[in-house]
């Protein structure tokens, strides 16, 4: 089983941190004996023990903190307001950068891929984001080359998502990269998520 962070931070989006959390919260293997067995526990992962309160006010209570969870397999980055803040955030920054020296997966929905190439792990890669900030990344972020009208994009240990409801479509992928795709059709079948397949950058 993979274990999965999700950071959450005052101002995240909410579905840029519940899609994927409910994409790899059903994700299922079928077991020997017939059980259907969890493929990924999905933690959420917070700079405090506070509550974390969204976009739109709905609040979370965080699992785990940046200075205490356990090792992680796939680090996902999401998106919202909150992330113009943490631009600054070097605490927050460098645990990103240290995390993703031992993940499998680093990916960010939305403009959680600002965050990313704050913390240096973007430049020379194709990345997408939020189209609403397109153009300032690209300006910010020289050396990273930032593709609009897609909904996410693999280059290979880092994925990026472009925003909100495109981070569900990046974790299917994901499902599917990881366990492959007849898993991925099932769990989106099983969420009604009629969108999927979705065509990704490669």
């Amino acid at each position: 089983m993979r274990t999965v962070g999700i950071v959450i931070f005052d101002n995240v989006e909410v579905l840029d941190l519940c899609g994927p959390f409910e994409v790899f919260s059903v994700a299922r293997a079928d077991g020997d004996d017939g059980d259907e067995q969890p493929l990924f526990e999905v933690l959420t992962i917070a700079e405090r023990h506070a509550v974390v309160r969204c976009v739109g006010g709905l609040q979370v209570q965080p699992q785990a903190v940046l200075a205490d969870h356990p090792p992680l397999d796939v680090l996902l980055v999401p998106g919202g307001i909150g992330t113009r803040k943490l631009l600054g955030n070097q605490k927050l920054l460098q645990w990103i950068a240290g995390q993703h020296r031992t993940t499998e997966i680093t990916a960010s929905v939305c403009t959680g891929a600002l965050l990313l190439a704050e913390a240096g792990l973007l430049d020379g890669r194709r990345v997408t984001t939020h189209w609403s900030v397109t153009d300032w990344m690209r300006s910010r972020y020289t050396q990273v080359e930032v593709l609009e009208n897609t909904r996410f994009v693999d280059e290979g240990k880092i994925l990026t998502s472009a925003g909100i409801s495109a981070g569900i479509d990046m974790s299917l992928y994901l499902v599917s990269r990881l366990h492959g795709p007849q898993v991925a059709r099932w769990t989106a079948r099983r969420m009604e998520y009629d969108h999927w397949p979705a065509q990704t950058a490669s």
